[in-house]
């Protein structure tokens, strides 16, 4: 099997994890593609059992693509752990680095990586791993901008790889496992006042949006 065909159903079940639904428009965007150039690889996929799509439908993965997504979505989040816990790069530097050397690298190698990384059970980010037998862990999260004034909660995951967002999510020690206090919201999708310790911060709405938070415990 192509490589290429193995990034865009990783590409489409992150899509279809974040939005619920893998639309063409929303796959040549994350894939970085012209929405032509998709809808041939859509075909290509369909043909090999990949995924199913039908005309005027939304696109959905088999268990086949399903499993090969997987795949390669752990080969990505093994590699990220490696290079920020064993190499020392930044979380903000690791995306588009390991997006090349994830192409090079086969079982063994990652494995070990792996290994030497600690048997990590999540991204740099939150984001889970899935098992060896492709099963992806289950998380109770939502978006900081679905949340209460007044709720505790704890950074479950960073939904975004934007280098100069990272670096200051960092900066102020929003991070995973961070624990902080939703104080308010501003009005019409306005900025989300919080409390970190003895620290107040203001977050956009986009932004904190893209900071995913369980409750205490969760």
């Amino acid at each position: 099997m192509c490589p290429t065909v193995w990034f865009y159903l990783a590409e489409m079940y992150r899509i279809q994890d974040d939005f619920g639904e893998v639309t063409l428009s929303r796959l040549a965007d994350g894939m970085h593609v012209s929405l032509q150039a998709a809808s041939r690889m859509i075909r290509r996929m369909a043909e090999e059992g990949h995924i199913i799509h039908e005309p005027y439908k939304n696109i959905r993965l088999t268990a086949q693509g399903t499993r090969i997504a997987l795949g390669v979505i752990r080969f990505h989040r093994i590699i990220e752990n490696y290079l920020v816990r064993v190499m020392g790069f930044g979380w903000d530097e690791v995306h588009e680095m390991t997006e090349q050397l994830e192409k090079a690298a086969d079982e063994k190698l990652v494995e070990r990586m792996y290994e030497l990384a600690g048997r990590p059970t999540r991204c740099p980010h939150g984001e889970p791993i899935p098992t060896a037998d492709g099963v992806m862990p289950e998380l109770n999260d939502a978006p900081l901008t679905k949340r209460q004034g007044g709720d505790r909660v704890v950074i479950s995951r960073i939904k975004t790889h934007n280098p100069e967002r990272l670096r200051y999510l960092a900066k102020v020690n929003m991070v995973p496992g961070t624990m902080l206090t939703v104080n308010a919201h501003g009005p019409f999708n306005g900025p989300v006042h919080l409390s970190l310790g003895s620290e107040t911060h203001v977050l956009g709405y986009e932004l904190a949006n893209q900071v995913y938070v369980a409750e205490y415990g969760g």
